[in-house]
């Protein structure tokens, strides 16, 4: 694939790619976002910093002469990260960067400068931020979860919806499963391996009906603070939100759910019933909406009741992105 050039330089600056050693690290989103800053105050795109010496560097954006020394040598790894990228593309997984006119807009919109620099997907990247449902959990679930995540992923498939999850087992794979047996589609967010997934998905990946996409390096291993981190990345993406299973106050169902009300950025739903755990009861208490088990009406009909429901949460209006 092609990149451009201001693509390429947020590869060379905030990815792992082509990066043998830790011998200099790639600048993280604190890193980046203030370097943005000075660029647009000095009338400079990403591309254009491929084209000054360190000097420059220091002068033209007044950075200190090590934060000037690490850019330079991330910038020299060109031939490295081609190669990487080319390794990547064989697996059909490629890169989508803040600079990139088909970034996901909630993810400008929602996030601003918390949006990830760099993405790295495999399969149909034109489901990003299409309308969609969201459904989130435990990896372990009772059976009203179960039912739950099937029935969702379900109306999703039928009611031409993109079902987002994070790709995990659970409640992430039954939904997923049921919306791709209806022959609908999914996007799922993951925390890690997008390589392996990749592996595994490859007849829904090459049909265009499934998404992987990550904020990580496409090899990176499992760890809480990954998974942690790609919650906001799952809620979002969507226009509602559906929480099967949460603990009380700990874990990161919790954690994503409660970011999402206090944000505001979308209308989260609880399931509700006789045996719900306490997160679920605690959640609906600081605002969400109640999903009921057993749902009553058909599959289908379930977009439009959520939009009705949504109707009396105050709207909020998206905010002016930043860019790269």
């Amino acid at each position: 694939m092609t990149l451009s050039p201001d693509s390429l330089t947020l590869l060379l600056l905030c990815s792992q790619l082509g990066l043998d050693d830790d011998t200099v690290k790639p600048l993280t989103l604190r890193e980046w976002n203030p370097l943005v800053r000075k660029m647009q105050t000095a009338s400079l795109r990403p591309a254009d910093l491929l084209g000054l010496s360190q000097a420059d560097l220091q002068t033209r954006l007044d950075l200190p002469m090590e934060h000037a020394t690490r850019i330079t040598q991330l910038t020299e790894r060109a031939n490295d990260l081609q190669d990487e990228l080319n390794r990547l593309a064989s697996l059909g997984i490629y890169p989508l960067t803040r600079a990139d006119s088909d970034y996901p807009e909630r993810y400008r919109q929602r996030l601003k400068d918390s949006a990830p620099a760099v993405l790295f997907y495999a399969g149909e990247k034109a489901l990003l931020g299409q309308p969609g449902i969201a459904v989130v959990g435990s990896r372990h679930l009772d059976e009203a979860g179960q039912e739950c995540a099937r029935f969702v992923g379900n109306a999703c498939g039928m009611s031409g919806l993109v079902l987002y999850s994070g790709g995990a087992k659970g409640v992430d794979t039954i939904s997923t499963d049921s919306a791709l047996e209806a022959r609908g589609t999914a996007v799922s967010v993951l925390a890690d391996s997008l390589t392996k997934a990749g592996k595994s998905q490859k007849a829904a990946l090459s049909r265009g009906d499934l998404c992987l996409v990550t904020p990580y390096s496409p090899n990176a291993g499992f760890s809480v603070g990954a998974a942690m981190g790609r919650n906001r990345l799952i809620y979002t993406l969507a226009d509602y939100a559906i929480v099967v299973a949460s603990d009380a106050e700990t874990g990161g169902t919790w954690a994503g759910a409660t970011e999402a009300l206090k944000n505001g950025w979308l209308p989260v739903f609880v399931l509700e019933h006789d045996a719900m755990p306490e997160g679920n009861k605690m959640l609906l208490q600081k605002g969400a909406l109640a999903f009921p088990h057993p749902f009553k009406k058909p599959p289908v009909k379930l977009p439009d009741w959520m939009k009705e429901k949504a109707a009396s949460l105050p709207l909020r209006q998206p905010s002016q992105p930043g860019l790269f």
